[in-house]
């Protein structure tokens, strides 16, 4: 996989480059600060840019308005969101368009994790941090049809907003994959999602849950 690291701390920037080109992934392209690594993306067409929320100039949330840039001129492209701490508003409009994760600088520690995570973006699929998650649900709903969900089916559209497959959810809620498979059935069902789709209900869904939709 080609991959482009847009983060300002040397130390963090090298040794993420290291870890993955331990992984058999090429570095094709790093950046210290947000228009260099628009810059620099658009020079490489890398598969993946893995970005630091917070970057030059203005240290904020200059990583991820240049992520929105990244997404806009490369639809196709893998992003995936680092940060230190929870920053949730960029969040749900990137999730939206698939190929994107949002993840603290903590897990990259478990490297397995990170590098599933990393092949998962890449192949077009979404990967929330929990804490991310948490966060985000943890803010006033906007759609009443939520109510109508069990705390199971609250619990399995969290774990869906995560990035868990069926079969990722059955082993995290100790559930067999036929009986997650009803429990997403249900949920699409009271959200009015049946109509559409099985990957694009399931952005639906995860939006729905976020009260963004």
């Amino acid at each position: 996989m080609r991959i482009v690291i847009g983060e300002d701390s040397a130390l963090f920037r090298e040794g993420l480059a290291r870890l993955l080109a331990d992984a058999d992934h090429e570095i094709v392209g790093r950046a210290g600060d947000a228009e260099t690594l628009v810059s620099v993306v658009a020079e490489t067409r890398p598969d993946l840019a893995v970005i630091d929320i917070r970057m030059p100039p203005d240290h904020t949330d200059d990583g991820a308005r240049a992520a929105r840039r990244i997404r806009a001129a490369h639809p196709a492209m893998g992003i995936i969101l680092l940060s230190q701490h929870v920053e949730t508003r960029h969040s749900v409009e990137l999730v939206s368009s698939g190929g994107f994760g949002y993840l603290l600088k903590d897990r990259v520690l478990d490297v397995d994790e990170f590098l599933d995570a990393l092949t998962r973006v890449a192949a077009g699929g979404s990967v929330l941090d929990p804490e991310v998650v948490g966060r985000l649900i943890g803010r006033p709903h906007r759609d009443d049809r939520l109510a109508t969900l069990t705390p199971r089916e609250r619990e399995v559209l969290a774990l869906m907003a995560e990035g868990c497959t069926n079969a990722g959810i059955g082993r995290r809620l100790w559930l067999n994959e036929r009986t997650v498979e009803t429990h997403v059935g249900s949920i699409m069902a009271k959200l009015g999602l049946v109509n559409n789709a099985e990957g694009h209900r399931r952005v639906l869904a995860v939006l729905t849950y976020l009260g963004q939709h």
